[in-house]
């Protein structure tokens, strides 16, 4: 059956089945390819993708990874150590930078969960460590990943525990269905769908790594 016909589901131009989210452009396809479901244990990058992915509440995450590169600029390549230092005056430089998305709920979040991030590491060690405690249990996931199966996991009981958690620690803009997104892109699930020809890539990059 080809592509087309399978809800969900493209051909691009290559001739390579794909998720048809990454249709719109070529960063979103290179990013479905390269990035989205690949497991990542990199406590910076896990933390750069909580907070973009708060960033993105109300927005798309094309608006978001087309204003990649500034976020990484204006919060230090998301290095936890030095966001937390950020003071008063940093959240007015950033409410002036026209890159990024100048919220100021937004940002004094980051800088918060930042804080946080240094209390999350100081008990657990890692990042890493504690969020891929989530990574949700294989008879708990969809036998195949369809569409329709996709279009019901907004967010899991996994995303629940884990915002939850999260919220209690005192991080903000981490509800269930960030959270979800964030366990999509970073690897602890792998929601591209039966057909596309990343998804066998996923499964085996996560069963080559150890669990933090």
């Amino acid at each position: 059956m080809a592509a087309r016909e399978i809800p969900g589901l493209f051909t691009a131009p290559d001739g390579k089945a794909r998720c048809a989210w990454c249709a719109a452009t070529p960063a979103y396809l290179h990013y479905h390819d390269a990035e989205w479901g690949f497991p990542v244990t990199d406590d910076r990058r896990l933390f750069e993708k909580l907070c973009l992915e708060g960033f993105q509440s109300g927005l798309s995450w094309l608006t978001i990874l087309n204003k990649r590169d500034a976020f990484r600029r204006a919060f230090a390549g998301f290095d936890a150590r030095a966001v937390a230092r950020f003071a008063p005056a940093d959240v007015e430089r950033l409410l002036q930078d026209a890159g990024i998305v100048r919220h100021r709920g937004k940002i004094e979040s980051t800088i918060n969960n930042a804080r946080r991030l240094l209390e999350l590491q100081a008990e657990c060690g890692t990042l890493a460590a504690y969020v891929w405690r989530y990574e949700p249990a294989p008879q708990k996931r969809p036998r195949r990943m369809t569409l329709a199966a996709l279009q019901k996991l907004g967010s899991t009981p996994e995303s629940v525990a884990m915002a939850k958690d999260l919220k209690r620690r005192g991080w903000s803009f981490v509800g269930p269905t960030t959270v979800y997104a964030f366990m999509q892109a970073m690897g602890l699930v792998n929601d591209h769908l039966e057909g596309c020809h990343v998804r066998a890539a996923v499964h085996a990059a996560r069963r080559d790594m150890p669990v933090p």
